[in-house]
């Protein structure tokens, strides 16, 4: 019976003094939670209900934050259950769950970016073909398959990490990244080199379409009116922000999932930041900088104000 439960639940060693420091861990994350909830669901919610938002690239953004709110909801409420949990323990199949939905998530993110990148090139480099190339169907489909693409791949590595016996017990995380391989009795190569493949797929390409993108409308931009110029920066700065601080986040998880030598404390801060930065600084760089959205979410502070 204690061999089944050994192998059957792993502890979870990734937090730093969580005796001591548990409930200020609890509020500081608790709250953080509750603004990315909070912070995505209104810009969305302006999204749905304002037809004038109803856009290729207002849903894009849409989706993109959407896609944060699940993100972190696959990752906070454990989290904030650990803190307060005397052992934080969880059993293996519900880590290689969490393991999958946070990676398929994650490679949701780069691929909506890539949607939305994709959309600003069409609409300043090809504005005549836009109504043509980017209708309803179109959106559909780069929607579904920035969802189904990521979540199929990562699948099939947590298939195969389930027929794998386990030999170490504890993981070396707050939650279950792919550090979870540390625990295997051997090394699964074919997941490895499956995992390059979904890598190469879900992060690499995309983002070198990405940036050859906005190379693009650099260019087109330069040689176009002051207006063109305008347009280009309002709306395609703000990506090109979210698509780096992704992207050194994503970097610093692949690092510390590879490094085993890396300090406890030094890998706490890099885990804490790539499930908070983004989920919570994305719905402010968009309600700043996005013009449209940024004056729609001063009406609706305005109204909550005034009743």
């Amino acid at each position: 019976m204690e061999l089944e439960l050994n192998v059957t639940y792993i502890t979870l060693d990734g937090f730093v003094q969580v005796y001591k420091y548990r409930y200020l861990y609890f509020v500081i994350m608790f709250t953080v939670y509750i603004l990315i909830l909070c912070c995505n669901s209104t810009i969305v919610f302006l999204i749905v209900v304002k037809k004038s938002f109803h856009e290729p690239m207002y849903i894009f953004i849409a989706a993109l934050l959407l896609n944060s709110v699940m993100l972190s909801t696959v990752i906070y409420p454990k989290l904030l259950i650990d803190f307060l949990s005397e052992r934080p323990i969880m059993s293996y199949s519900a880590c290689l769950f969490q393991f999958s939905l946070y990676y398929s998530l994650g490679g949701s993110e780069f691929l909506l970016l890539l949607a939305m990148a994709y959309d600003r090139y069409v609409s300043i480099c090809k504005p005549l073909q836009y109504p043509v190339i980017m209708r309803q169907t179109t959106i559909n489909i780069l929607l579904a398959l920035a969802w189904i693409v990521p979540s199929s791949q990562v699948a099939v590595t947590a298939i195969l990490m389930s027929q794998k016996e386990i030999c170490s017990f504890t993981f070396d995380g707050l939650f279950c990244t792919n550090t979870i391989y540390k625990l295997l009795c051997e090394q699964l190569e074919s997941a490895t080199v499956f995992d390059i493949v979904v890598l190469f797929n879900v992060a690499v390409l995309p983002v070198a379409f990405i940036f050859f993108t906005y190379a693009r409308i650099l260019v087109i931009s330069y040689r176009s009116c002051k207006e063109v110029r305008r347009k280009a920066a309002q709306t395609c700065l703000p990506h090109l922000i979210v698509l780096i601080s992704y992207s050194c986040l994503c970097a610093c998880d692949v690092i510390s999932g590879l490094e085993s030598n890396v300090p406890k404390t030094v890998r706490l801060i890099m885990t804490l930041q790539i499930v908070t930065y983004n989920p919570l600084f994305n719905p402010i760089i968009y309600g700043l900088k996005m013009k449209e959205i940024s004056k729609q979410l001063k009406r609706l502070f305005y109204t909550v104000k005034m009743n």
